[in-house]
C-alpha cells in the first residue's frame, strides 16, 4: 500500500482520515454534544475508560494529569488478552480547545506527536487527532502494521456512542 501526502482515505464510518504530509496522520469526526462535553470525555478517567481504543479493547488508567507536563500512564488490554502499556506526556492543555501530547510504548520510547483540536459549531463538536511521526517510515508502519487510522476512527466511533449515553 502507497500512501501519498493528501490522500483522503476511506474508514467505514463518520470519521475522515487524511495524510496532510509524509510523516502525518489526521482523523477528525463530528460530535452531536457541546465542546466542554467531549473534552470531559477526554480528560476524565472515569469516561475515557468507556471508550478509549479500538472495537473490543478496554483500557484501564493508571494515572491520568491532564496538564502540561502531566501523564498518563494507561493499558489497553486486546481482545485476544495482550495488554498494551501506554504513556503520554501531555506538553500543552488548552481547556476546552486542545491537546497536545507525547505518546509512547513508555516513558523512555516517544513513537509520536499528537494535537487533539476541540471545534464547536452549532452545538455540535469536532474533534480532529493529527499524528505526527518522526518519520514517513514510522508513520506507515504504524498504519501498516498496527491499524493506527483504523483504530482511531473506531476510538472516535466508540466516543460517539459514549456521548449519545452521557
Amino acid at each position: 500500500m502507497t500512501m501519498s501526502n493528501g490522500e483522503h482515505l476511506p474508514v467505514g464510518n463518520a470519521s475522515e482520515a487524511t495524510l496532510p504530509s509524509d510523516r502525518e496522520i489526521d482523523v477528525s469526526r463530528r460530535f452531536d454534544a457541546p465542546r466542554e462535553l467531549v473534552w470531559e470525555a477526554f480528560t476524565r478517567p472515569e469516561h475515557v475508560a468507556h471508550w478509549w481504543g479500538p472495537q473490543g479493547f478496554t483500557t484501564t488508567t493508571a494515572e491520568m494529569e491532564v496538564r502540561s507536563g502531566g501523564v498518563w500512564r494507561f493499558v489497553m488490554h486486546a481482545p485476544n488478552g495482550v495488554d498494551y502499556q501506554n504513556f503520554v506526556h501531555y506538553l500543552e492543555v488548552v481547556k476546552p480547545e486542545r491537546l497536545v501530547y507525547e505518546h509512547g510504548e513508555d516513558e523512555e520510547h516517544i513513537h509520536f506527536k499528537v494535537t487533539v483540536t476541540f471545534v464547536e459549531r452549532d452545538g455540535a463538536t469536532e474533534v480532529t487527532l493529527r499524528q505526527v511521526y518522526d518519520t514517513t517510515e514510522a508513520r506507515d508502519r504504524s498504519v501498516k502494521e498496527f491499524g493506527a487510522i483504523e483504530g482511531a476512527t473506531q476510538t472516535l466511533a466508540r466516543l460517539a456512542a459514549y456521548l449519545e449515553s452521557m
